[in-house]
């Protein structure tokens, strides 16, 4: 394993699925290693063991803002909407649906705009949402922590800082200081996604960054639990998903982002099984908005 790196990431720990018996696999847990629970016979896993934040900021539930960040541009890169047929055609690429491309082109568009997250509690992953350097994160991956190191796919190591979290929804803004050579990924609609779609999950897991698995849409609006006691939908994928994508983008087979990777289900010894679940990009993107101009 020379060149690949020490695995980094918490390690699982055991949670149950519905209706399993305390001590039977399958488990749930976050893609960083967190514990899950499942009460009543929902699933939900809980993204992140911390405390609940006292009041918010402009909109953002659950917002923590540091204090001095500067004002976003008006709203991150979005595809438009897919167009009826015979409408688009013959026009530039984000002009109506752009057609899929093989797995190993997918790959390589995205790439470049993947990071590693590394903070003092353990690392993930992270995507470059626009052109000032902003990356989108897990929120349990940065914690309550107010910096943090960004790995880009060039090896190249740069510091940031925590514009601001939600921890209900999960989600977190760095931002890089040295903003020059990012490329930021195309932000796609996860309300166009069907189940069966194909799909990648890009990340760090365990450490190994620029790892790509590939998968379907299994699910769509499955109920989890995310920041601690809330409950949001997800999209479930069977891509692999492991400790250290948490953050990391799913992107449709045209390079689009429709979703941050945060949990999986596991069974007793570890590991995905082929249940892992994504924030959909169509509520990221928006929180992210928010916490960025505030």
């Amino acid at each position: 394993m020379n060149g690949l790196g020490e695995p980094r990431g918490p390690d699982f720990r055991s949670g149950t699925l519905p209706g399993q018996r305390q001590g039977q696999p399958p488990r749930t847990h976050v893609a960083d290693g967190r514990v899950a629970a499942a009460p009543r016979g929902r699933l939900l896993v809980t993204a992140a063991l911390v405390a609940a934040l006292t009041g918010g900021a402009a909109g953002v539930a659950g917002a923590r803002l540091v204090e001095g960040s500067e004002p976003a541009p008006a709203a991150l890169p979005r595809v438009p909407a897919a167009q009826p047929p015979g409408q688009g055609q013959g026009q530039g690429q984000g002009q109506g649906r752009a057609p899929a491309q093989g797995l190993s082109a997918t790959a390589a568009q995205v790439l470049p705009s993947v990071v590693s997250v590394e903070t003092r509690r353990g690392s993930g992953s992270g995507f470059v949402i626009d052109g000032s350097g902003h990356v989108l994160t897990n929120a349990h991956v940065v914690g309550r922590g107010s910096t943090a190191t960004v790995v880009l796919n060039d090896g190249r190591r740069l510091g940031a800082t925590v514009v601001g979290e939600d921890e209900d929804e999960d989600l977190a803004v760095l931002r890089v200081g040295d903003a020059s050579g990012l490329t930021p990924a195309r932000l796609g609609r996860s309300s166009e996604l069907a189940v069966g779609d194909q799909v990648l999950a890009i990340g760090s897991p365990l450490g190994l960054s620029g790892t790509v698995t590939a998968g379907i849409v299994s699910a769509l609006d499955r109920e989890v639990g995310l920041g601690g006691s809330s409950r949001r939908t997800a999209v479930q994928t069977d891509a692999s998903i492991n400790p250290g994508n948490s953050g990391g983008p799913l992107v449709n087979a045209r390079g689009e982002v429709v979703g941050v990777n945060t949990a999986i289900a596991t069974s007793r010894g570890g590991g995905n099984i082929g249940i892992g679940f994504a924030i959909p990009i169509d509520r990221a993107a928006p929180i992210a908005e928010s916490i960025i101009r505030n």
